[in-house]
């Protein structure tokens, strides 16, 4: 569950006579090919996000996101190379933990002559010079902008899991109020960040859908989780404007051998302990948390690595917090959190 935010969200136009498909109950996978893009619905994402050390023993969180949010589909009579069928909006980001210090970036444009896009046939996601590259499983992310510069190969670990059920992970009640959605629980990391070599762990998030929320849910909280002890778990709670917890929160177990188990809302609980309050939007974000799942013996803390990993709303889309974060308790372990709609509701059709 990660945040289509934004810009994208709010200026999409609609497809004329084109009708996008629903994620729907019974949706069948295929790999690499459902790697990339599926046009024929109206919104999409890869996000990848990591904590890695360099060789001099400093921490870094960091993120690099691509968005594609349809705007015409269909016949035209446009045939001009900057006709927009998609835009594609990126988020690059650094938490220099030692240095204190959170830096991001964000990227708009239409697909043009080659300037963005995700292709299956050329087995890559990209936005300018900011790029995720697969070669075979192995994906090589670069980026570079004025004080963010990466290089970085991910190797999986384990292959990826399907989050929800029947396949599809539900997010309101009524059908086609869902999305289809992939991850990869952990690639193991090695590469560049700012001329420093690192090493580490990264979550790979693959989504797509064409409606999700309901009007009652304002917006989310996402965990991913890595465990010293090898497993893995993605949690996600939806909130509703009443303040309450929706029953279609849910998440991902994974075990130590990569087999996945859909968490129902009941199975877990995320309690917050401490907010920060952000100096550049009043928002107040939660950045520790108490998290238990009993059925798996599951007892954590989670604290941010920084207060301050929030991107500020641009134009008229909402801000987030995606950031770093360490888990303590019944296992260690590192992750990212994610959160919306604190400062104001998230809307994504």
């Amino acid at each position: 569950m990660r945040v289509a935010l934004l810009l994208l969200a709010v200026s999409a136009l609609p497809g004329g006579d084109f009708t996008y498909r629903q994620a729907l109950p019974g949706n069948h996978y295929s790999f690499p090919r459902d790697y990339f893009e599926h046009p024929d619905f109206r919104t999409e994402w890869w996000y990848y996000t990591g904590n890695v050390r360099s060789a001099e023993g400093k921490d870094f969180g960091f993120e690099l996101v691509f968005f594609r949010q349809a705007q015409h589909r269909g016949p035209s009579e446009n045939r001009s190379v900057w006709h927009i069928e998609d835009l594609y909006l990126a988020h690059l980001a650094l938490t220099d933990i030692d240095g204190r210090r959170f830096l991001y970036y964000t990227r708009l444009n239409r697909a043009g002559p080659s300037i963005a896009g995700a292709s299956f046939e050329k087995r890559r996601i990209w936005n300018g010079n900011w790029s995720a590259q697969w070669g075979g499983e192995i994906q090589t992310l670069e980026a570079i902008s004025d004080d963010i510069r990466l290089r970085l190969r991910l190797t999986p670990v384990k292959a990826a899991v399907i989050n929800g059920e029947n396949g599809v992970s539900q997010k309101a009640a009524g059908a086609g109020n869902a999305s289809c959605y992939i991850s990869f629980p952990r690639l193991a990391v090695e590469g560049e960040i700012n001329g420093e070599n690192v090493t580490g762990t990264a979550w790979m998030d693959h989504e797509w859908f064409t409606h999700q929320l309901a009007e009652n849910q304002v917006g989310w909280d996402w965990f991913s989780i890595q465990l010293d002890n090898g497993t893995e778990l993605m949690l996600f709670e939806l909130r509703r404007k009443d303040g309450t917890l929706d029953p279609y929160s849910s998440g991902t177990f994974v075990d130590e051998q990569g087999r996945a188990r859909h968490l129902r809302a009941s199975e877990f609980s995320l309690k917050p302990l401490e907010t920060w309050t952000s100096p550049k939007t009043g928002a107040r974000y939660p950045i520790r948390w108490r998290i238990e799942a009993p059925g798996l013996g599951i007892s954590l803390n989670c604290a941010a690595a920084l207060p301050n990993q929030e991107l500020p709303a641009e134009g008229t889309g909402p801000g987030y917090w995606e950031g770093a974060v360490t888990y303590t308790g019944s296992e260690h372990g590192f992750g990212y959190l994610e959160m919306t709609g604190y400062q104001r509701p998230v809307r994504l059709d």
